[in-house]
């Protein structure tokens, strides 16, 4: 079992900043990709971005070039800075990580979400 711990979420104002973090618990299994969701209300979760533990990235393309994800492997710790925050981007965000159990099965893990809140 890996635990998610997020951190970093609130409210900003438009054009603001914020940075996420992910903490998961230690595993003897490798963690790859891990990721930040978000999920607004009354729409679907979307993926936002991604990371493989060889610094492969993914981005939405409402995000590509005003987000940033970055990994830090030593503590299974992913985070996702913001920047240029539009009303838009206000969603519960949700980490991901993807355990390799072995070479042919993997779970994949949720955080219990934080709040991003982009006022006009």
């Amino acid at each position: 079992q890996v635990q998610l711990v997020e951190s970093g979420g609130g409210l900003v104002q438009a054009g603001g900043s914020l940075r996420l973090s992910c903490a998961a618990s230690a595993t003897s299994f490798s963690i790859n990709p891990m990721g930040w969701y978000r999920q607004a209300p009354g729409k679907k979760r979307e993926l936002v971005a991604s990371i493989t533990s060889g610094g492969i990235t993914n981005y939405a393309s409402s995000v590509k070039g005003r987000f940033t994800i970055s990994r830090d492997n030593a503590k299974n710790t992913v985070y996702l800075q913001m920047n240029s925050l539009r009303p838009e981007d206000t969603a519960v965000y949700y980490c991901n990580a993807n355990v390799l159990i072995s070479t042919q099965r993997s779970m994949s893990y949720w955080g219990q979400g934080t709040q991003v809140t982009v006022s006009s």
